[in-house]
């Protein structure tokens, strides 16, 4: 079918660059969002059955066909095997026959928003699912059909000397300077390095990157058609948070180069008194009536000891500092570690060192993802910004196949895990595609087999997903070793089996030390130090990721146990808890209160809960000597967030207030 074969829904052809332009789009954008497209620029409702029923029928074609061949379709009794959300072959041609009928360039929407009860049943269309009503609210969000929705009436401005510091300006520190300013919050952001972005400004290695996907891995009210792949690398997300920042004219609130060193809560004024340093030395004292720290947990390099590393006459460089002098050309190369940093490092430096040897003392469990470094076609591109509706379903198909579908993975099943490594059926799932794929790139690498096969449950630590890492390691310049660093010398590295490794450059790619805010020096009331009570970083609790008692008006993002290990990004987490900032400091605004306090017994209780579900995760229970930071050194987790992403969302619509003491203003004067 050629350009000039298509027309409008009207029947009038189409011509010139638009013609192909649709026709390029049709041909490769994804069937299921392509379809939603095409119901909101035709309104007809009619399509939803006519699909639905198609896909049906596919489904059971395909659970014909495997009991009536023996071929195996499924990864279960009667369930067709094909990827979640994805619609047959059969189908996806059908959709694009019928968009060729249907759309033209210029189209646009007969439908827009639609109610609740009609976007359910078009989103379990669009993922191919059943989408259950208590997903719809987050899910309207999170695809960005509507922005989020307030829950604390707003009745009053906040007054003139109600203002809020934030520390931090990457996603968090970002989203929170949007949220803040368009509730009428006055704010300042304080970013200790001279450019925003935190972690992406921070890691510069070759070849950094997100491995959740782009077209979520954004805000839901600033969403991206121009993502050039399908998951982004570290400098095209850096120019994205640069693009929101100029957007909404954030320069003017942030302060780079600025540091906070202390924040100490003043009582009889009912403020924080923070301290800032500047690149200069300059002390300057503030006064906040909320404290918001967007530090994020994984900051400070994690440098290992190991004897002799002073000594090393060659380049010596953790990942999280690299600059653009480093020069590894014909350089002999050492790479310490293979988890997400070092596969994307050393993916993207194999073709330019001399020789290149890997020490891994823990292989990370890897599959295989081919999007991971695939582009966005230019006519996807065109369609995220053309086709009406098509990037916002897009994004919630996005996020609907990387989210609490996932939910049941790193849950122990007590039975299972008894006799295997893995700890469920479903986990198992992923061991398998993890070790089917690890067999069939070195077929003739028993070697290389051997050592790339982790001995400890899957999900125990992240999930690593290939960006070529396999293909590089088979190349003649390139060695594995299953081992760690036991010495270094001016010349070289000698490894805990007993190798000696010549090296010009040794690369550090050992993550981070788990910080959370305990790197500030923050008093709240009584002299109590935060850092004391969270252990210098290693015992760290809040109510809700996010509170701490005694500690009034501070707001913890991105705190302990807040991340969504089992799916989605660290993007849902900080929308979660920029929104729930914003509603408590509403909530004091309306009722003329100076302070809000968590209650002791609140934390405890919701801790307790939070302890007694990771203890039915891998998380708690990683099987054989696993380390990493997950957990502390007690062996709790601190990190993963036990709950449903649609659970803990909902938990952060407004605070319950029953849980909180309350200082008036009127203490204050």
């Amino acid at each position: 079918m050629t350009a000039t074969d298509f027309v409008d829904g009207t029947g009038t052809q189409l011509d010139g660059d638009d013609a192909a332009q649709l026709a390029a789009a049709i041909a490769v954008c994804n069937p299921a969002a392509l379809l939603m497209s095409m119901v909101h620029v035709s309104g007809d409702l009619g399509l939803l059955d006519e699909f639905a029923a198609e896909l049906e029928s596919a489904r059971k074609d395909l659970a014909n066909a495997q009991n009536t061949t023996g071929v195996h379709y499924s990864s279960g009794s009667g369930t067709p095997a094909l990827p979640l959300g994805a619609f047959p072959d059969s189908v996806s041609e059908k959709v694009r026959v019928r968009a060729a009928q249907l759309l033209r360039a210029e189209s646009t929407a007969v439908l827009g928003v639609p109610d609740e009860v009609l976007f359910r049943r078009m989103a379990s269309l669009c993922t191919a699912s059943d989408v259950d009503a208590e997903f719809i609210p987050l899910l309207f969000e999170q695809a960005g059909f509507r922005i989020g929705q307030r829950c604390v009436p707003v009745t009053k401005s906040p007054p003139e000397d109600f203002d809020v510091i934030v520390v931090g300006a990457g996603i968090i520190g970002i989203n929170a300077a949007v949220k803040l300013g368009d509730a009428g919050f006055r704010y300042r952001v304080f970013e200790a390095r001279d450019e925003i972005g935190g972690t992406w400004s921070r890691n510069t290695y070759p070849g950094a990157a997100v491995d959740t996907p782009s077209h979520y891995y954004s805000y839901s009210f600033e969403l991206n058609p121009d993502w050039s792949k399908y998951y982004p690398s570290g400098p095209e997300y850096l120019a994205y948070l640069e693009r929101v920042v100029e957007k909404y004219d954030l320069n003017r609130h942030i302060e780079l180069s600025t540091k906070v060193v202390s924040a100490d809560w003043i009582e009889r004024e009912q403020k924080w008194h923070v301290r800032t340093q500047s690149a200069d030395g300059a002390i300057t004292d503030h006064r906040a009536q909320a404290l918001v720290t967007a530090l994020g947990v994984l900051n400070a390099p994690n440098i290992p000891d190991v004897p002799g590393l002073d000594s090393f006459e060659g380049t010596v460089v953790h990942t999280a500092e690299w600059s653009d002098d480093i020069d590894v050309e014909g350089r002999r190369v050492v790479v310490l570690g293979t988890g997400c940093t070092s596969v994307q490092l050393v993916t993207n430096i194999v073709d330019k060192v001399g020789a290149l040897d890997v020490v891994v003392r823990t292989p990370h469990w890897i599959v295989p993802e081919k999007t991971v470094v695939n582009d966005v076609p230019q006519a996807e591109r065109w369609a995220m910004r053309h086709l009406p509706y098509y990037q916002e379903w897009f994004r919630l198909r996005a996020y609907w196949l990387a989210s609490d579908n996932l939910y049941p993975v790193p849950r122990i099943d007590p039975e299972w895990a008894k006799s295997h490594l893995s700890v469920s059926p479903v986990n198992d799932l992923v061991m398998q595609t993890s070790l089917r794929y690890l067999n069939e790139s070195f077929p003739d690498r028993p070697d290389l087999i051997e050592k790339l096969t982790p001995d400890f449950r899957p999900y125990a630590k992240r999930i690593v997903k290939d960006p070529g890492f396999f293909q590089a390691l088979r190349r003649e310049n390139v060695n594995l070793h299953r081992a760690g660093f036991a010495e270094v010398h001016p010349d070289g590295v000698t490894t805990t089996d007993g190798e000696f490794i010549a090296a010009d450059v040794i690369i550090l790619a050992t993550g981070f030390k788990l910080e959370y805010a305990s790197l500030i020096d923050i008093t709240g009331r009584e002299g109590q130090r935060l850092a004391e009570l969270w252990e210098f970083g290693d015992d760290p609790r809040a109510y809700l990721g996010i509170q701490v008692p005694g500690f009034p008006n501070l707001f913890v993002t991105a705190g302990p146990n807040a991340a969504p290990n089992h799916g989605a990004g660290h993007n849902i987490t900080s929308e979660e808890h920029v929104h729930y900032v914003v509603e408590c400091l509403q909530y004091l605004v309306e009722n003329d209160y100076a302070s809000m306090d968590v209650e002791n017994q609140a934390m405890v209780e919701y801790n307790q809960k939070v302890d007694a579900a990771l203890d039915k995760t891998v998380w708690a229970h990683p099987g054989k000597d696993v380390t990493g930071y997950y957990r502390n050194s007690k062996g709790r987790a601190i990190v993963p967030c036990p709950w449903r992403l649609v659970d803990y969302w909902t938990m952060l619509r407004e605070p319950d207030v029953e849980n909180f003491t309350f200082t008036s203003r009127s203490a204050t004067k």
